[in-house]
């Protein structure tokens, strides 16, 4: 990273630095006991080994996105009392027994209950380190900043899935979980000893604060977050944005594994593999939305959203149209969408909660909105498995669905840009 990118002040960026590291490698560490569930979720995993239908799997990954979504909301205003480095130790703590409960559990209801607690767990890494992160670094740093740091769930989502799928192939699906457990532990311990917390425990300013008037002064830690109702409808629009952006990213990510080895003959280990065709390009779409939104666009991050969810909406009628029988055409379309999908879903759930919530709102500003986005998830874990139940293979009415999520998103999106220039949010 080129040092210009960080404040001039020499005692802050030894700080800023480490904080990059420590929640890059926590945030990708939440993956591995995140991911592991999706990657034994084919045929030969966990359903067959427990014997568990298409509709008992969905109830499963519902129970975690219902406890997630409640985690990102409780997570908004406990962090607050915590403070980021704790409230990732303990989530993380929390999710890695979890899942070396997963590789022990012979049953649905045991299966569940653990899913339910690592979804509460899990739900405490995006407001912790994006809280982290506000107090850090000025809204002009936070495009490229926040760019390069959103690999990490790129990064860890394709290595997590990889290491899953591996896992499966020699040592079968029980090693998935403990093997995640084993590298989310490693994460834990380079935020226990690496993480700063905030600049204040330093003897710093926040950073992430903009002075007026000449005040650096640090806002107090119990002081009111100062939003207006600007500033609240901003944030429910882009709750609402997320729902859309959330919904078709785990539902991917849930289960494209599923629908290449049910419908399109991809063996088991192999469909792992090829599902992260969709983070690997996203991992491009991510860092260029960073850099331009900062460079090009000065911080204007809503215009940038609009086209790349424009992309995304035609991505996902690419999908449709070619990609329902035809696994080339299938996995191109899924990585023109990860491609077009994960820019706007940093720069929204992440700079863009920091920007519009401020440094000592962005960790309840990023709670909301990852906790709204959340509830996404829920439904089209239960649509698509009661869908993959009625239709068999035929994937063309899930892919459809596909296509009106996006629109949708793409729609309230394009009333978020017109408020932001007429000035009624900051994005």
């Amino acid at each position: 990273m080129p040092t210009s990118a960080l404040p001039t002040l020499p005692s802050a960026r030894r700080w800023q630095v480490q904080i990059l590291i420590s929640t890059w490698t926590a945030y990708a560490g939440y993956y591995f006991c995140r991911k592991a569930f999706y990657a034994v979720k084919v045929r030969g995993g966990i359903g067959d080994a427990l014997d568990l239908s298409s509709i008992e799997l969905a109830h499963i990954g519902t129970a975690y996105l219902v406890a997630y979504s409640i985690g990102q909301f409780s997570s908004a205003f406990v962090g607050r009392r915590l403070g980021p480095k704790l409230l990732l130790l303990v989530g993380m703590a929390l999710s890695l027994l979890c899942n070396v409960g997963f590789g022990t559990s012979n049953g649905f209801w045991t299966v569940f209950l653990f899913m339910a607690i690592n979804g509460l767990a899990q739900g405490t890494g995006w407001p912790g380190c994006i809280g982290s992160l506000g107090h850090w670094f000025a809204r002009k740093q936070r495009g490229s900043i926040l760019g390069l740091w959103s690999t990490c769930y790129q990064v860890g989502s394709v290595a997590a899935t990889a290491l899953a799928a591996f896992l499966l192939g020699v040592a079968g699906w029980r090693w998935s979980f403990f093997g995640a457990s084993i590298v989310l532990l490693g994460a834990w311990t380079i935020v226990l000893f690496l993480h700063p917390n905030t600049p204040e425990s330093k003897g710093l300013p926040s950073l992430g604060e903009e002075p007026t008037n000449g005040d650096t002064q640090a806002v107090p830690p119990k002081a009111g977050l100062g939003w207006n109702r600007n500033v609240v409808i901003a944030i429910l629009m882009m709750g609402g944005i997320y729902f859309c952006i959330k919904f078709l990213r785990y539902a991917l990510w849930s289960w494209t594994p599923f629908f290449l080895s049910q419908s399109l003959g991809v063996d088991k280990s192999n469909a792992g593999y090829l599902s992260t065709v969709f983070d690997i390009c996203g991992f491009a779409g991510v860092i260029l939305a960073g850099v331009l939104s900062d460079r090009w666009l000065k911080g204007r991050r809503s215009a940038l959203s609009l086209i790349m969810l424009l992309g995304m909406t035609v991505s996902f009628g690419g999908m449709f149209w070619l990609g329902a029988t035809n696994l080339t055409a299938f996995a191109v379309a899924l990585g023109f969408c990860g491609f077009m999908l994960y820019g706007p879903d940093s720069l929204l759930s992440g700079v863009g909660a920091i920007d519009v919530g401020s440094a000592r709102g962005g960790l309840v500003a990023a709670g909301l909105i990852n906790g709204m986005g959340s509830i996404g998830p829920i439904f089209q874990e239960q649509l698509i498995g009661w869908m993959s139940a009625k239709f068999g293979n035929d994937l063309s009415p899930v892919l459809l669905m596909f296509v009106g999520v996006a629109c949708a998103g793409t729609i309230l999106m394009t009333v978020l840009h017109l408020r932001a220039r007429q000035g009624k949010a900051a994005v």
